[in-house]
């Protein structure tokens, strides 16, 4: 049986964490890339280079540290690998698990490649489960944009598919002072939308831009 590359980078890293070093180094391959940008899409890596030696490419990780009041170190990357070569584990996107209620996240190997569990239920597909990530980086103040877009679909739950100025489609919610303000939201109406900078597939809409607002 071949080497689980997936396992070797996932223990790679989670050594790295616990030992406190500030950089890890792995293998480049296809997989390992797209794995590693979804770790620094999401925040749970500082940095990432590419590195050449011998021929060979090499994927340089900066790796999150913080401290405790005390000056202890605290882990704060956890990483699980769940499908295995000798144990493939699948799911639709209805199945996927949440992981500790959103704070983490689900990584997948699916038909469109490789993504998130919330970018697999935003696209209704299911895939390979590779592995589970969750960590805590409460330290900082969560940064937030606000962009505009247009409702596209009315969903269950309160939720809405908006597509972006930008033609990326999200999911949206609507905020609680539009909720109490009875503001209605439908379909083809224009609205503005908080999105976090850690979780780009779905935001809070905060704003219906009315006809006259858009006009200006």
């Amino acid at each position: 049986m071949g080497r689980d590359t997936i396992a070797d980078i996932i223990t790679s890293i989670r050594n790295a964490d616990m030992d406190r070093k500030v950089t890890v180094r792995i293998a480049s391959t296809n997989i390992t890339e797209n794995i590693v940008k979804i770790l620094l899409r999401e925040g749970f890596i500082e940095n990432v280079r590419k590195h050449q030696e011998s021929n060979k490419y090499f994927l340089v990780l900066t790796l999150r540290h913080r401290r405790n009041r005390k000056g202890a170190y605290r882990t704060i990357l956890n990483l699980k690998r769940i499908s295995r070569p000798g144990l493939r584990i699948y799911s639709n996107y209805q199945r996927i698990p949440r992981i500790l209620g959103g704070m983490g996240i689900v990584i997948l190997s699916t038909s469109r490649g490789i993504m998130t569990d919330r970018e697999a239920r935003l696209e209704r597909i299911g895939g390979e489960i590779l592995c589970y990530i969750w960590g805590f980086y409460l330290e900082l103040k969560e940064q937030k944009w606000i962009h505009e877009g247009l409702i596209t679909e009315s969903l269950p739950n309160g939720m809405f598919r908006v597509r972006l100025d930008n033609e990326n489609m999200i999911l949206g919610y609507v905020s609680g002072k539009i909720r109490r303000s009875f503001i209605r939201i439908l379909p083809g109406d224009r609205v503005k939308i908080e999105v976090s900078r850690y979780d780009s597939t779905k935001g809070r809409i905060i704003y219906r831009i009315r006809n006259k607002d858009s006009n200006n």
